[in-house]
């Protein structure tokens, strides 16, 4: 019997790959400030994840994995995120690729996951790139921004738009499954928020893609992917941008969770120095002290909980074989880019009372800051990008936005 069966017979339960992450995060937030000076994981991180079998967590039961939903991996990330935003960010996509790689044709899945491994993929869905087709696939060319991960990934997505010969726009986009190897990695990451995460540019000059390694973004949005009907759990019918955004949502609530944490732990013990205040009164006797305690607290668990109850209300509507509406896409896509917001308002409330001592590179609450406002500016989280999609939606007009 392979190693993949046996797992099959010992599947762990949610909360004991919870468990495992957990015992990881010591040391994740120990490394968190090496981890931005070395551009990217280090490599002993990334065999534990994959020792403690996170990668499997979606994954079709198929393919040695656990099957488990949206709500599993959303927990995990926001558990990593706290201790290290950059490590919670390269592993949630990973993590949540069992349920956005099952999107894709069988035979794409087979490429991807048979062997019994444990790849990472990176990902890039802006359609930056053109396509052309060819005989049997598309001839792929572009350059592409942030693939986060990349230098650990085996396979990366990337979106272009399909340019026929004689059609005008405008043009069907697609996502482009890739072999690393196929592909140019650009080391241009140096950048303050994020840094750990090796987002670089990805270069295809000309490159042959099977079409079985095409999906096309009509197929991505509602639940009527390829690869879909070849599983028998309803969870891989969920809309990518339901999943993917809420993913990356996550990175933000865990970086304000994490600076949470820091933050108590290093005021409760301080006093100020500064003439103008005061020497050697005690930091948590401030008012405003204890009012930026209490909205950043306010602020992380509403966002926590908007983004977990909308993913599990999305969940058990596939499980009772409910469809997955325009309203109910639109709806989250708005909840993802606000529960962003209030991570970012939980961060900006904290950094702004930790004085000098924010400005040292070890403070993991500025750091914490940096990378929340590094998550939001990624387009699918921007608020006024989205909030005025739910508002054009609300209005009865054309949604002018991805959902």
């Amino acid at each position: 019997m392979n190693s993949a069966a046996i797992r099959r017979l010992a599947v762990p339960s949610p909360d004991e790959l919870i468990g495992r992450v957990r015992a990881m995060v010591p040391e994740i937030r120990a490394l968190a400030e090496e981890t931005e000076r070395n551009r990217n994981l280090f490599p002993h991180i990334v065999d534990k994840i994959r020792d403690a079998e996170l990668l499997r967590t979606c994954r079709p039961a198929m393919f040695g994995g656990f099957e488990y939903d949206g709500e599993v991996a959303l927990t995990i990330a926001l558990t990593i995120s706290a201790a290290c935003a950059s490590t919670g960010w390269t592993v949630n996509g990973a993590v949540s690729n069992g349920l956005s790689l099952a999107h894709w044709s069988i035979e794409a899945q087979r490429e991807v996951w048979e062997g019994d491994t444990d790849p990472f993929t990176f990902a890039c869905f802006a359609p930056t790139g053109t396509a052309a087709p060819a005989e049997g696939g598309y001839r792929l060319t572009g350059r592409w921004s942030f693939a986060s991960g990349c230098d650990i990934s085996s396979w990366g997505k990337l979106g272009a738009m399909i340019k026929t010969p004689g059609a005008e726009p405008p043009f069907e986009g697609a996502f482009f499954l890739l072999p690393v190897e196929d592909c140019e990695i650009v080391d241009n990451w140096f950048v303050c928020g994020l840094a750990g995460t090796g987002s670089k540019d990805i270069v295809v000059e000309d490159m042959f893609v099977p079409a079985h390694r095409v999906l096309t973004f009509a197929e991505t949005r509602a639940g009527n992917s390829p690869g879909a009907r070849h599983h028998d759990n309803p969870i891989y019918r969920i809309p990518l941008l339901m999943l993917g955004a809420s993913m990356l949502a996550s990175t933000a609530i865990g970086a304000a969770k994490g600076a949470l944490d820091a933050y108590l732990e290093m005021t409760t013990g301080r006093t100020t120095r500064g003439a103008l205040a005061g020497g050697g009164f005690r930091m948590i006797e401030f008012a405003t002290v204890q009012l930026r305690l209490a909205e950043a607290s306010a602020a992380v668990e509403a966002a926590e909980l908007i983004l977990l109850t909308d993913m599990r209300n999305a969940m058990q509507k596939l499980v009772r074989g409910e469809e997955i509406t325009i309203a109910d896409r639109i709806r989250a896509r708005r909840n993802q880019a606000y529960a962003t917001r209030l991570a970012m308002q939980a961060v900006e409330a904290l950094n702004a009372s930790t004085g000098g001592y924010g400005l040292h590179l070890d403070n993991p609450v500025q750091r914490a800051w940096r990378d929340a406002n590094a998550v939001a500016r990624h387009v699918s989280l921007n608020w006024d990008a989205v909030g005025t999609m739910y508002g054009q939606h609300a209005f009865g007009l054309e949604p002018r936005g991805q959902y």
